[in-house]
């Protein structure tokens, strides 16, 4: 049942408030004064407050404000009398969800509570969808290597600084750039990936810059790029390295005059966005190869972060190996198995080409083919590649 608060020091307005409410199932506390109010809402949990604005004790605008300071996700209706507009807009300003004048229409009473609970639902859900997705990028150790890496995230993330991710494949680089951007004043924007290995070149300026309808063969209607979809937020470009030397060009005058043009198209398009790169090249070798500018390399790489391989930072094995072994048996509907310590000694002894991605695999792996807990033996017996068992 859904739980409202009703903050006003007139008795007749509190008690019908009540029973309209009461009647609508829902539950009500009462409070006879601002100093009431906030008590009530530091020890209880609500879904909607009704405040009048104009209160004997205590200004509603300041009751608000304390509200606020406890919990700024609930909405605050406020209740204003005749003459009580300027502040009732004052209201709004400092963060009321909205404001009734007296006397109470009851219909719209109602609408708004209604509304007002969708709004906070909404910024509940967000919230653990936000977390969630935290806890998807979180960056697991602590090893000196990577706690490098963490304090050159905490350093440059409130930055527009570019950066440039360097390391060896399934080193974790998505997950630097991921935490960069939710550490930015970006964090509310966008955050658009674009793994430019995978696009065929004469496909990666449409990808990236967008297309008008009937620009190419196949360009049946308009295609908004990258760059615009990533407007306000953060555009990663994970593998710049395998970037065609045309699409160099076009991103190296996006970065300089933060403006793209469709293909297609002549009209310019202004952008606001911070680039993030990465890259498994030696991109100094790919410049003496002629493979990479050099000039949009300077521009990219105004910072630059590497992020170590699992063999120089094999002190961070045992957390990993709790942290997958939490995660993948969540993912199973499963109870976390017990990894022994000889089983770790045997994880630090393989030489991880793969890095955290090949670690994962081996872990999950381990976690089905394991019986009760993981041994040193299982780990010997199936974190090969070739899995030593027969069916």
């Amino acid at each position: 049942m859904s739980k409202i608060l009703v903050i006003d020091d007139e008795k007749a307005i509190r008690n019908t408030l009540k029973d309209v409410l009461e009647y609508e199932k829902y539950e009500v506390d009462l409070a006879e004064s601002g100093t009431a109010g906030i008590e009530l809402f530091s020890g209880n949990s609500y879904d909607v407050v009704l405040c009048d604005i104009k209160m004997q004790k205590m200004d509603g605008i300041e009751v608000l404000q304390k509200l606020m300071d406890i919990s700024s996700v609930t909405p605050v209706i406020m209740i204003s009398g005749h003459g009580n507009i300027d502040t009732a807009v004052e209201a709004i300003k400092k963060g009321a969800y909205d404001f009734l004048e007296k006397p109470l229409d009851l219909n719209r009473l109602l609408i708004t509570i209604r509304n007002a609970m969708d709004k906070s639902t909404l910024i509940t859900q967000t919230q653990v969808l936000k977390s969630k997705v935290s806890k998807m990028y979180e960056i697991v150790g602590e090893s000196d290597a990577i706690m490098k890496v963490k304090e050159m995230i905490d350093r440059v993330a409130p930055t527009e600084a570019r950066i440039l991710i360097t390391g060896a494949n399934g080193t974790g680089k998505e997950l630097v750039a991921h935490q960069i951007h939710e550490k930015s004043s970006r964090a509310k924007g966008p955050f658009v990936e674009v793994n430019c290995a995978a696009i065929p070149s004469e496909l990666i300026e449409s990808e990236l810059f967008g297309h008008e309808k009937g620009s190419f063969t196949s360009a049946v209607k308009q295609h908004i790029g990258k760059f615009e979809q990533a407007n306000g937020g953060t555009l990663f470009l994970d593998e710049i390295g395998d970037m065609s030397l045309p699409a160099q060009s076009k991103v190296l005058r996006a970065l300089q005059e933060n403006r793209i043009t469709r293909v297609g198209s002549d009209k310019d398009i202004q952008v606001n966005v911070r680039v993030i790169t990465a890259t498994n090249k030696n991109i100094r070798k790919e410049i003496e190869s002629n493979n990479f500018r050099e000039d949009l390399y300077h521009r990219l790489s105004v910072i630059l972060i590497h992020v170590p391989s699992l063999n120089e930072r094999e002190e961070d094995i045992p957390l990993l190996a709790e942290h997958f072994n939490s995660l993948i048996c969540k993912e199973y509907g499963m109870s976390p198995k017990t990894i022994k310590k000889d089983a770790i000694k045997e994880l630090q002894k393989i030489t991880w080409t793969g890095n955290i991605r090949e670690f994962r695999n081996v872990i999950e792996r381990l976690i089905i083919l394991s019986r009760d807990s993981i041994s040193g033996a299982d780990v010997i017996a199936y974190a090969g590649p070739v899995s030593g068992f027969s069916i």
